[in-house]
């Protein structure tokens, strides 16, 4: 089953970014660490050389989740009319504390809640798409159900 990742242009510059950075620096950097075990000698107690190949391994795989991504990846545009959508950002007021919140709306390989950033399929997120500026919307958690009138959308 093929699965759709939703990523702003500036998630998908960054996954290119480091995508090339292994593939060129770190791929090159785990094979001199190879070349020099390999010169040690014996290789089934080498442990310099073991460390490396578990490295190359992951570094393998993590080009590889990120080719994926890359290529099943729909890029969002920001909704210029008002409406919440993937890559909106958005200041909310909490009803019960005045407490504000800033966060970006965006697809699940991008969510980072330390850095305001949160999935469109999160509680929150799924409360927030398709509102607009002065609407109210509440959404369970774990302590009870939270109110916030959205007073910004960009």
């Amino acid at each position: 089953m093929e699965i759709q990742e939703f990523l702003t242009q500036e998630k998908k510059s960054s996954l290119e970014k480091e995508m090339q950075n292994l593939k060129t620096d770190v791929r090159a950097d785990i094979l001199e660490r190879l070349a020099f075990a390999k010169s040690l000698g014996d290789l089934s107690e080498n442990a310099e050389y073991h460390s490396s190949k578990d490295a190359q391994g992951k570094n393998e795989a993590r080009i590889a989740q990120i080719e994926y991504i890359l290529k099943h990846a729909i890029i969002v545009e920001v909704n210029t009319d008002g409406t919440i959508g993937i890559g909106s950002s958005v200041v909310l007021v909490k009803k019960d504390s005045g407490d504000e919140k800033k966060y970006q709306i965006v697809g699940n390989e991008e969510a980072d809640f330390s850095a305001g950033k949160i999935s469109f399929e999160s509680p929150i997120g799924v409360a927030l798409m398709g509102k607009l500026e002065k609407d109210i919307i509440s959404f369970e958690t774990p302590k009870g159900v939270n109110q916030y009138t959205i007073t910004s959308v960009h």
